[in-house]
């Protein structure tokens, strides 16, 4: 039995002019039953082992949609969903540095903000703590969810994705930078009137494998009105910077360094 959020996913590939053999791989769905949702994608009444008010065609939206927009960002970047072992819930995971404490603290919060049983757990490991939380619904709330590393698979939002990420810029931005991003002081050197002098300057990164979290990232910058580069490193365009001084104060004012 699939999922609706596996569902959907294989549904919507399908509707981009992917095949059923790309569907299948992207999404780990048997072809036949990809082409059975194609005419009916609700499971029948007796394929459904737990009813979910939530696990419909069009999936609710949790109703604090700031701390959605936040999680978001931290599911895409250090998050993972894995199926209970011995419950018919899943496991969200988001990975956090011990580094940052604070960002432990904000992303417990909006995890309870967003599980619809209110619940976290902290699991320390080597040098991070993973926060962790059991629902049923994380495969609706979290579509992109699905077998394989996140840049192997297409990620695309949802319509009620996209909306709340609209409506919360800042707060989406904001997740995927705690994630897979970073505020640095780079520096410099100029000979002026003969001596030479170091200049500092402030300047944001975000790196990630997968090219349509970049474009999530750098396309709600646009809407934002910060500009953006590609810094190629190694010959791999995975970075993303912000260093034009009027759009790092936008940043500062609406993300900041990492605490």
């Amino acid at each position: 039995m699939y999922d609706m959020g596996t569902r959907r996913q294989a549904l919507t590939l399908v509707a981009q002019g992917h095949s059923l053999n790309s569907a299948s791989r992207a999404t780990g769905a048997s072809r036949s039953a990809i082409r059975s949702w194609q005419s009916r994608v609700d499971p029948l009444p007796r394929m459904r082992s737990t009813p979910c008010s939530r696990c419909g065609p069009l999936t609710e939206a949790p109703p604090d949609t700031a701390a959605y927009s936040y999680l978001l960002g931290l599911y895409l970047g250090d998050g993972c969903i894995s199926p209970g072992k011995q419950r018919a819930g899943h496991f969200l995971r988001i990975a956090c540095a011990d580094h940052w404490p604070g960002l432990i603290e904000a992303c417990a919060a909006a995890v309870e903000a967003v599980n619809p049983n209110r619940r976290s757990s902290r699991v320390r490991a080597g040098g991070y703590v993973s926060v962790v939380a059991y629902s049923r619904h994380w495969p609706c709330l979290f579509p992109q969810h699905g077998p394989g590393k996140k840049h192997e698979r297409p990620i695309i939002l949802e319509p009620w994705q996209r909306e709340i990420v609209g409506v919360h810029p800042w707060e989406f931005v904001r997740g995927l930078i705690h994630s897979d991003g970073c505020r640095i002081t780079n520096w410099t050197t100029r000979v002026v009137g003969g001596e030479r002098k170091r200049y500092e300057y402030p300047r944001y990164f975000f790196t990630n494998v997968s090219d349509d979290i970049r474009r999530l990232y750098t396309d709600t910058l646009d809407t934002l009105g910060v500009r953006w580069t590609h810094c190629t490193r190694g010959g791999n365009p995975y970075n993303i910077s912000v260093a034009r001084r009027a759009s790092v104060a936008l940043m500062d004012a609406h993300v900041g360094p990492k605490y």
